[in-house]
């Protein structure tokens, strides 16, 4: 048969398997994302997404209503995946609320949140969300998850502090970690090692008053003295 007449092979994908409702809201969110990281926001069709994730298109409209809507939890996984990085590491941590905080900070700059596929999913939603209010919604939820969380952890603090400092505070920490995550995340073969949780440890601390370099048992970047170099 001539090249030409060679039938075309239908697009990858996944085998179809009887799953929970859960497991397939879970992997429709997956197929968005891969797409997202792989092409763009414009590469996540709903033909596109369902084949990746081995479903009819109809599912889409079934378990979320919308591809808007997708998209929507699609960035709401993202986003709260990372915070819960850094709740599970406080599963882990001591009592004492400044090693807390500096391992809650260490988890938000190392991977698997620093992480460059995370970095443009981030980037490849964010241009949607001034054009789309439940988006922006749930943008700021999300951000005042992880800002809410920074802000406990900096009033558990032993200090004076006055009216609406700690909400002060949080807000340039958070900003001191985004920049950080941002830029580890895109170019993190131009930092050394525990290089930014360092930085982002030695940052927060001046904007609080509190010495975060020196729990070098806590956070492995500081080495096992802390105040690494």
């Amino acid at each position: 048969m001539p090249a030409a007449d060679q039938p075309q092979a239908p697009p990858e994908r996944r085998p179809y398997i009887r799953d929970t409702e859960e497991n397939r809201r879970e992997a429709l969110i997956e197929a968005m994302q891969d797409l997202v990281a792989e092409g763009g926001p414009q590469a996540a069709t709903v033909r596109a997404i369902a084949a990746r994730a081995g479903v009819t298109p109809g599912l889409i409209r079934h378990y979320f209503g919308s591809k808007d809507e997708l998209v929507r939890a699609s960035y709401t996984a993202l986003m709260d995946g990372m915070t819960d990085h850094g709740a599970a590491a406080l599963a882990q941590a001591g009592e004492d609320p400044a090693e807390r905080l500096a391992v809650f900070v260490a988890s938000s700059l190392r991977p698997p949140v620093l992480d460059p596929r995370a970095a443009g999913l981030w980037a490849g939603y964010l241009h949607r969300v001034q054009g789309d209010p439940a988006l922006l919604s749930q943008h700021e939820t999300s951000y005042l998850r992880y800002r809410d969380r920074l802000q406990d952890l900096i009033e558990a603090l032993s200090r004076d502090r006055t009216p609406g400092q700690s909400r002060r505070e949080a807000i340039a920490c958070n900003a001191v970690i985004d920049g950080l995550w941002l830029e580890g995340s895109v170019l993190g073969e131009r930092f050394a090692p525990g290089e930014l949780v360092r930085i982002g440890l030695r940052s927060v601390g001046a904007i609080i008053g509190v010495d975060l370099m020196q729990y070098g048992t806590a956070v492995p970047e500081l080495g096992p003295e802390g105040k690494a170099p």
